[in-house]
């Protein structure tokens, strides 16, 4: 008989995949993502009653926050943040389970305060609960949490237990190859590599687990996906917004260490790599650090373009260019675009460029993957009346997940013209508008010890390598080599130049 004091939505183990009792623990608990993403992502796994049985949320932060004004604060951010209404009955739920732990993340006595606080938890339910500790905090305090939480005894909790302590680490790891490799020494000095989640939110993307779907399960596409029958593939992030407020952190960062170096490398990655030995989560992530092994040193002066936005109109609103923001150096020599152009040494891949770029201020939001087929001979549909594109497979990560096909047809009539079509899929007319996050697949595998969306430690190494020496070329260079682009544009002329010597051009998305 199920016990009556326990909620229905934590009865059903078969509903959250196997998930054992856990509690997360929120480090930088008041910050944005925490509002914006992670308080409305265990929210919306409750309300899909997908939250394991004795599930508990505990906030920790430098604030002293009362328990209850936590879970006001918590309830606000569903409001609104969530994809989902604030239901009480769902929230309440999770509400009475919800407490706040206060201290500072290089405190040891505090650290074991916390250690007491999730004591007490199994005590209050009489076994022991998987600890899931979510650093959500900026990188400067990475390491005293992980060093606190390996001394304190946290990080060995549970350990040779399915249930053993895991820990969501966000981005970036690291500035460059040295900084990588110093926080992966000290993440190996306390935890052992399988309880460790290195999140890339973009991972957690429907179209981005699709690419794999795609690639695998239908035959039609692994005997093209290849240098025989690809010309290049063409990755695009791009973004409408500016630095805004943020100048001060972003004359840190620019564009190749805030989307290129990270989010980009796993599109490559995943579009890329070899087909896995399984669905495992090392299978795959072997096959992507191979495929990222395979990449050539870029050459500063032929692979790569960069650039900073000038003032320009975006919807008909002027902007004003990066060298005007707030707290941006006068002399700053940090991108808000750059270009790459990858050569990959495989045989699956030899010759065939892929081009990346990313921008802030661009024409608009967009996020795809885009897929271009060699031409077919033009001896039978040459000469005039024939409109030919190249054939494109597209995958559009945001803002409207799905994908897209251009294929040649003939156009209705007595003449045989000829002309390109689109065949579209969306998740939101296909599947219905209320598609989960990308943190709340994030979480739940965590949660279950899933590693298959997350980043190995070797693969963020890997990928720093290939960009760390282009980023101490550009530091030496100073502004000599930048160049500029309209704000509402799609880039500086030097990226078009870094394709036409391929003799290809930019798509518009």
């Amino acid at each position: 008989m199920a016990d009556p004091t326990r909620h229905p939505f934590l009865e059903d183990l078969s509903k959250h995949r196997g998930a054992p009792p856990t509690a997360v623990v929120i480090f930088g608990a008041s910050g944005d993502l925490t509002a914006r993403k992670l308080i409305p992502a265990v929210y919306n796994l409750a309300a899909d009653n997908l939250l394991p049985p004795d599930f508990h949320l505990v906030g920790y932060g430098r604030k002293e926050i009362a328990d209850a004004e936590f879970r006001t604060l918590a309830a606000d951010a569903i409001k609104e943040f969530s994809r989902r209404e604030l239901s009480d009955d769902v929230w309440g739920r999770i509400a009475e389970r919800t407490t706040y732990v206060a201290g500072g993340y290089d405190d040891p006595a505090a650290f074991d305060r916390l250690a007491e606080h999730l004591a007490r938890i199994d005590e209050q339910i009489g076994r022991e609960v998987q600890p899931l500790f979510y650093i959500s905090t900026p990188p400067s305090v990475f390491e005293p949490i992980l060093l606190n939480l390996g001394r304190s005894g946290l990080a060995q909790k549970h350990l040779g237990k399915p249930h053993h302590a895991k820990v969501i680490i966000e981005k970036p790891f690291g500035r460059d190859l040295t900084s990588a490799l110093e926080l992966n020494r000290t993440i190996t000095s306390v935890l052992e590599e399988h309880q460790v989640y290195r999140i890339d939110h973009y991972l957690g993307k429907e179209t981005v687990q699709d690419l794999l779907v795609q690639r695998f399960a239908n035959s039609i596409f692994e005997p093209l996906w290849n240098r025989n029958f690809i010309d290049n593939v063409q990755i695009t992030v791009a973004e409408e917004v500016g630095v805004g407020s943020r100048g001060g952190y972003y004359e840190q960062s620019g564009a190749l260490r805030d989307m290129i170096q990270n989010h980009t490398m796993q599109l490559v990655a995943l579009t890329a790599m070899e087909p896995p030995g399984s669905l495992d989560a090392e299978a795959i992530r072997d096959e992507k650090v191979k495929l990222l092994r395979a990449i050539q040193p870029l050459d500063p002066q032929h692979d790569v373009a960069r650039a900073q936005y000038d003032a320009g109109m975006i919807a008909g609103k002027p902007e004003k260019g990066y060298l005007q923001e707030e707290g941006i150096a006068e002399a700053s020599n940090t991108e808000t675009y750059a270009a790459i152009r990858l050569s990959i040494n495989n045989w699956r891949w030899q010759g065939v460029p892929f081009y990346l770029r990313s921008g802030k201020r661009m024409a608009r939001r967009v996020t795809e993957i885009a897929v271009q087929f060699k031409r077919p001979p033009g001896t039978l549909f040459a000469g005039g009346g024939f409109d030919l594109a190249t054939n494109t497979l597209s995958f559009q990560i945001q803002p409207d997940e799905g994908l897209s096909m251009v294929l040649n047809g003939k156009v209705p009539g007595l003449e045989t013209r000829t002309q390109p079509v689109k065949m579209s899929f969306r998740y939101s007319t296909t599947f219905g508008s209320n598609t989960p996050e990308a943190y709340e697949r994030l979480v739940l595998d965590a949660m279950i010890g899933d590693g298959t969306l997350f980043i190995r430690g070797d693969e963020a190494e890997t990928s720093w390598k290939l960009y760390t020496p282009l980023l101490e070329a550009w530091a030496e260079a100073g502004r000599v080599g930048m160049d500029s682009y309209p704000a509402g544009s799609w880039g500086p002329a030097n990226a078009d130049e870094l394709l036409d010597a391929g003799g290809h051009l930019w798509r518009k998305p």
